[in-house]
């Protein structure tokens, strides 16, 4: 048995469990990767104060996100094809996030469905949801999260359009994979993959195939989805999807202070600093370069949690100390999703609450919910001197 210190042991038993294609769709950005990159690498250029001779007993990481209690304000990010990294992917990581505490978010293009992940845990979840064309498959997906107790609607912003990434069309990528020469070659290398696969019916977009017109298999669902992604998705349709949904509404995919402005305009109950994880706009700004001046536009009306790049506690540390209330990731779960299944899921948590709560006393506070930007040190240009 491995022993498990980081996100990056978890990183590299992922790639070797999961077939090549699965793993590129996880470990990839559009275009160049400048973005992707950056949203790592920037986390580097923030150094913590250490402060000594102070209380560090009876430290708590517990907060709250969107008025949910959680147990650190860590949440479990939407992510496509979860179900690929592992059989029933989403299932499992759903159930290590009731575990741990913390809100688990299911995709629009999840593998198990709406009512799969539902019947298979207790804790209401998260639904992510991308805006089609077809407005009757939206209304139902809507009322079909209702019906399952979802707690809180996701909206997508940032892809209307999808970025095109090029480790994806080079192999083929699909769900379940096609049976060419090369992909058969890498799956026979992938035993232990393969044969949780074979135990489970979960293997294509189940929250879409059977509830989409026109979609009943794997052929006629690509066609759709390449040409459902609705271009036209502008503020006053985030406004009636607020209205239909009545409850709990998070917007995703902000990285621009006049539309982190929109947002709080809106209502949203949080908005969620992102750049799809460096999927979409290559060269943009990494999303915790971003953070503190959308925090210092619309933090006092909304929350405002961080998404992309988060490898680590002392990631999360970071975002918090600048004003985040909340923070998502996505890689860093589904590393340990596919190295150990939920068991992998629960790890990473755990390391991730582990390297939270040290630092945060070393630091010398003792409650997450106080950390602020007095225990940073951040350079004078990290979030860009840029020519007007």
């Amino acid at each position: 048995m491995a022993v498990i210190t980081c996100i990056e042991d978890l990183k590299r038993i992922h790639k070797r469990r999961v077939p090549k294609m699965f793993y590129d769709y996880c470990e990839s950005g559009s275009w160049t990767e400048q973005t992707f990159r950056e949203n790592v690498t920037d986390f580097d250029k923030i150094r913590l104060r250490q402060r000594v001779a102070v209380d560090m007993s009876n430290r708590t990481t517990a907060s709250t996100m969107a008025g949910r209690p959680v147990t650190m304000p860590v949440a479990l990010a939407p992510v496509g094809l979860t179900g690929m990294q592992s059989a029933d992917g989403e299932i499992k990581a759903a159930r290590a996030a009731e575990r741990f505490g913390v809100p688990f978010t299911l995709s629009t293009m999840s593998i198990c469905s709406i009512e799969d992940v539902a019947e298979n845990t207790k804790a209401p979840f998260w639904f992510q949801l991308y805006v089609m064309q077809d407005e009757e498959f939206v209304d139902n997906i809507i009322a079909r999260a209702k019906k399952a107790g979802v707690s809180a609607l996701v909206l997508t912003l940032d892809l209307q359009l999808l970025g095109q990434r090029h480790k994806d069309l080079k192999n083929g990528l699909s769900a379940p994979p096609k049976p060419t020469l090369r992909n058969i070659i890498n799956l026979s290398t992938k035993w232990v993959w393969g044969l949780e696969m074979l135990g489970t019916r979960r293997r294509t977009f189940r929250n879409i195939v059977g509830h989409a017109k026109n979609v009943g298999n794997v052929s006629s669902l690509s066609s759709w989805t390449n040409e459902q992604f609705d271009p036209k998705l502008d503020w006053g349709k985030v406004a009636k999807l607020k209205e239909k949904w009545g409850g709990t509404f998070i917007l995703k995919g902000i990285l621009d202070v006049e539309d982190a402005k929109m947002a709080a305009q809106i209502g949203a109950d949080a908005i969620i600093v992102s750049n799809h994880g460096g999927r979409q706009l290559d060269g943009a700004l990494s999303s915790i370069r971003a953070l503190p001046a959308i925090v210092a536009a619309v933090g006092g009306q909304t929350e405002v949690w961080l998404d992309s790049g988060i490898r680590s506690g002392q990631d999360v540390l970071k975002a918090l100390a600048l004003g985040a209330k909340g923070t998502m990731i996505g890689r860093a779960y589904i590393y340990g999703l596919g190295a150990m299944g939920q068991k992998g899921v629960e790890t990473a948590l755990e390391v991730i609450r582990k390297e939270l709560d040290f630092t945060m006393a070393l630091c010398g506070r003792r409650d997450v919910t106080t950390l602020d930007r007095d225990i940073l040190l951040v350079p004078q240009d990290f979030e860009g001197r840029w020519q007007e």
